[in-house]
């Protein structure tokens, strides 16, 4: 594959969504050819089993169910939209990504990080990102963020409790040291620009090297 996939992650109100769409305009601008995406969704299949996911009715669901349905949108997703778009030579960028799964179901829900690796490689077949960029924030500030945001639609997991999104963090903290050579903690308690320019210093050199 030609291209070059990073992925981003962090918890809601780091203000991703943001900096992706600035990254993108960045590297566009730069003469690449840019997509960005997001999980779970991307495509329609899983668009479609995010929103069973998400949805705020579904309580019920046991966290290996909601472990299994990430990695199936996740394959669904490299399949249809990620690996076409490596192979024609672009710059694949999306919003969330494996180290997901790993800090929310394999942390935070306390199936195991290495389980839930597991479920993923079977599902990404190898497919990994080259660099994946962090952004660390308090959870709480994150949620006052969120709950500013009159136009976001709170889903399921906006719904946990405060111990939740600080074991969240806490595995996301975890998986920094364990994947040092692939992802990069940024602080996201600044403001957009110097996040924004922070993060594209970051991908440069990981495109020059």
């Amino acid at each position: 594959m030609a291209g070059y996939f990073f992925s981003f992650e962090g918890p809601d109100g780091a203000g991703k969504t943001t900096i992706i769409q600035l990254v993108e305009k960045f590297l566009t601008e730069q003469g690449f050819e840019v997509i960005s995406t997001r999980e779970p969704g991307g495509i329609e299949i899983a668009e479609k089993i995010r929103a069973v996911i998400l949805n705020p009715e579904h309580k019920s669901m046991d966290a290996r169910t909601e472990a299994l349905l990430y990695a199936a949108a996740r394959r669904q997703h490299l399949v249809e939209r990620v690996v076409p778009a490596l192979n024609e030579g672009k710059i694949v960028l999306c919003d969330r990504f494996i180290d997901s799964s790993l800090a929310y179901q394999g942390f935070a829900r306390g199936l195991g990080i290495d389980e839930v690796l597991a479920i993923n490689e079977f599902a990404i077949n190898g497919c990994m990102p080259s660099l994946t960029v962090y952004f660390d924030l308090d959870p709480k500030i994150g949620l006052e963020r969120i709950n500013k945001n009159k136009l976001r639609e709170i889903n399921r997991l906006d719904m946990e409790s405060f111990s939740f999104h600080y074991k969240v963090r806490e595995g996301y903290l975890q998986l920094v040291k364990r994947f040092k050579d692939r992802i990069i903690q940024v602080d996201a308690n600044r403001t957009i620009d110097e996040v924004f320019e922070e993060t594209a210093k970051i991908i440069m050199q990981r495109i020059q090297s």
